[in-house]
């Protein structure tokens, strides 16, 4: 079985997120949805309204694409997630070019940890490139319209957290 690992913070998850997602079951039998605890970045949601959330979308990913999506949450390393759910595969999206700097500097590191685990990424479509959850909170707390980047749910979600008709 082909287990592969999406790690990310996904505070929110947007519509980029989940294409990624939806392409990424095409590679693997199990995609684990790593959810990073990550206090460092101050996450708007808890770690169990990002659980919900993700799982609530990855649910219906699963049902259309029939690949089994788990959410995991995880504050260790990485790679030792990775190696926790059984993953041989860390699937990571890539934006722009900046993406991918640190993301060059992420699998040399990973490769030295763990030679075994391959790093697969896959670009977002054109549409959801600008796509930042940073952003969309940004957006979400000054009002702005977040129809376009995330679901319904996660909109009222953010909604419920700025007190507005983002």
């Amino acid at each position: 079985m082909r287990i592969g690992l999406y790690p990310g913070t996904f505070d929110p998850v947007t519509l980029g997120h989940l294409d990624i997602i939806r392409r990424a079951t095409v590679l693997v039998d199990r995609l684990v949805i790593g959810v990073a605890i990550n206090r460092d970045k101050g996450p708007l949601f808890s770690l169990d309204e990002r659980v919900a959330m993700i799982g609530a979308e990855c649910r219906k990913i699963s049902e259309q694409t029939g690949c089994e999506i788990l959410v995991h949450p995880f504050e260790n390393l990485l790679i030792h997630c990775a190696d926790d759910v059984g993953a041989s595969i860390i699937v990571r999206g890539l934006r722009a070019v900046a993406d991918f700097e640190y993301e060059f500097q992420m699998v040399g590191m990973n490769r030295r940890l763990n030679a075994s685990i391959e790093t697969v990424f896959l670009m977002a479509e054109a549409q959801h490139q600008a796509i930042a959850s940073k952003l969309v909170k940004e957006i979400a707390r000054l009002g702005g319209s977040v129809s376009s980047f995330v679901t319904p749910p996660v909109r009222e979600a953010l909604r419920g957290k700025f007190d507005n008709n983002c």
